[in-house]
């Protein structure tokens, strides 16, 4: 294997031995940028662990009309070491948030409140994988749909299709779990 070309070839049609040679040949690149990215050792390798993994399995997609290997690999990576940047964003602030909890109790913090959040957390971590991250980009990082289209390489149209969907599961579990607790309305025209 010893063009790009012929690395592709062999990757795409699912050699496993290409996609070791993909690693030896460009895994350093990828683990630079991802320290970049990340400044974290340990992270930058997971990083660079899953850009290979998320190689292997999106093989097909890679075009060689549309650019190198290389350059494949880092966009793959930089994807990655962003969604790693952005994880750690929430679960710091879901530390702060934690934090001042603890520190200064609010008066409007009742049971119900706590109820609340704890199935919206819960049924979001029971929508699949890319449902619950359009989800999470869309209204703990703020970012339009094009945006997320852009961040996560999906179509605007899967990306919009996430978004409903996913609001249609967290309603139907919101009217549910409010006729159970009777904190909220379990008509039809409750809306989140």
């Amino acid at each position: 294997m010893s063009s790009d070309d012929e690395l592709a070839e062999r990757l795409r049609a699912g050699d496993e031995t290409a996609l070791r040679v993909a690693y030896e040949r460009h895994g350093s690149a990828v683990l630079y940028l991802a320290q970049r990215l990340l400044g974290n050792r340990a992270d930058s390798e997971d990083v660079t662990q899953m850009t290979f993994v998320a190689a292997w399995t999106g093989r097909d997609s890679f075009d060689p009309q549309r650019g190198t290997m290389l350059g494949w690999l880092l966009g793959i990576a930089r994807r990655k070491a962003v969604d790693r940047l952005r994880s750690a964003s929430r679960e710091q602030r879901t530390t702060e948030t934690v934090q001042a909890q603890q520190t200064a109790p609010d008066a409007d913090e009742t049971p119900e409140r706590i109820v609340d959040r704890l199935v919206v957390a819960d049924e979001l971590g029971r929508l699949p994988d890319e449902q619950r991250r359009t989800l999470e980009l869309a209204f703990f990082d703020d970012l339009t749909h094009p945006q997320i289209a852009t961040v996560t390489g999906l179509p605007l149209g899967t990306v919009k299709s996430h978004i409903r969907r996913g609001m249609a599961n967290l309603r139907r579990r919101w009217e549910v779990d409010g006729a159970t607790f009777g904190s909220r309305s379990a008509g039809p025209s409750r809306a989140l």
